[in-house]
């Protein structure tokens, strides 16, 4: 009985860890996305004006995600690790949340009329997956505003969401 106790306990600070995690990975992205386009807040740092950091919020927004998954996925005794832990947390969210239906009864509960989908977040995370490696990667920072500013937009959606999930469990 004292295993089982200790065990859910560890599971709850863990899932929490995450949350706690895939909130502070949001708010630096924020704050980013802001410091990249304020030049007074520039100015004050000390940082010239053509620098941006909107590849770092899309890279934040993108961890904000993959955080708040592994969070949901722990709250079902699913653990996800290297090699390819980005992969096997996607795959494991779609498989065990979306594919099953249990998201969508979830956020139905949560809501009483379905403002979001879970494949819709499953398709949010996809994608910010793959902005996470393209645009971080592949193109100038100064580009990347207007992805930044959706990372930001779907980041907020998708965490806030699995946080209310979450609660629920």
């Amino acid at each position: 009985m004292l295993n089982w106790f200790g065990r859910q306990f560890k599971m709850d600070t863990m899932v929490s860890t995450y949350l706690r995690r895939a909130e502070n990975e949001l708010m630096i992205a924020e704050k980013l996305k802001i410091l990249s386009d304020d030049e007074e807040a520039k100015d004050f740092m000390k940082i010239p004006q053509r620098i941006t950091f909107y590849s770092a919020a899309i890279s934040h927004s993108y961890y904000s995600i993959f955080y708040s998954a592994k969070a949901i996925l722990l709250t079902k005794d699913i653990r996800t690790s290297s090699p390819e832990v980005h992969k096997k947390t996607f795959g494991a969210f779609g498989e065990y949340f979306v594919d099953t239906g249990i998201l969508d009864m979830k956020l139905l509960e949560i809501y009483r009329k379905m403002v979001i989908r879970a494949d819709e977040l499953l398709e949010i995370f996809r994608d910010e997956k793959w902005k996470r490696g393209n645009f971080t990667y592949n193109t100038i920072p100064q580009a990347n505003k207007d992805p930044a500013e959706d990372s930001l937009k779907n980041a907020n959606i998708f965490v806030s969401n699995i946080e209310k999930v979450i609660q629920t469990i």
